[in-house]
């Protein structure tokens, strides 16, 4: 299924010009046109998911694999010291295009690449609550 309005689902039919870095047939990985960091990349399945409460299961599975696949090769070719491996669902996380993709982002020494969040602490209370809807 495509979405014929969405940018992504254009980029990875190849009807938008990309950087792509790697290609099969399910996916198309491209350089970011916003990176965070040198060598950002996007991992955009050629179908549409809105994200990953949508993603079939099975390319759920095979999208890991893909992630891994990229960042050993891209780490050697940029001599990067990490990566981050971010994926966002929906807007109050971060999602700003609606088509299941996951970021490889780079990381260097001193990037300061704001990819964070303030620590917690869980709660019994969150524990017991959390644990107990689950059964």
């Amino acid at each position: 299924m495509k979405d014929e309005n969405c940018i992504f689902c254009k980029i990875a039919a190849g009807e938008i010009p990309s950087a792509t870095l790697y290609e099969d047939e399910d996916f198309r990985v491209i350089l970011d046109l916003n990176p965070a960091s040198k060598g950002h990349a996007l991992i955009l399945p050629k179908e549409h998911y809105r994200n990953l409460y949508d993603l079939d299961d099975e390319l759920a599975s095979k999208v890991l694999v893909v992630a891994k696949k990229m960042v050993n090769r891209l780490r050697d070719v940029l001599g990067c010291s990490g990566y981050n491996i971010v994926q966002n669902n929906e807007g109050v996380a971060g999602q700003s295009v609606f088509h299941f993709h996951m970021h490889l982002i780079p990381r260097y020494e001193g990037d300061n690449v704001g990819i964070g969040w303030k620590l917690g602490t869980l709660t019994e209370e969150d524990k017991a609550e959390i644990l107990n809807k689950l059964k």
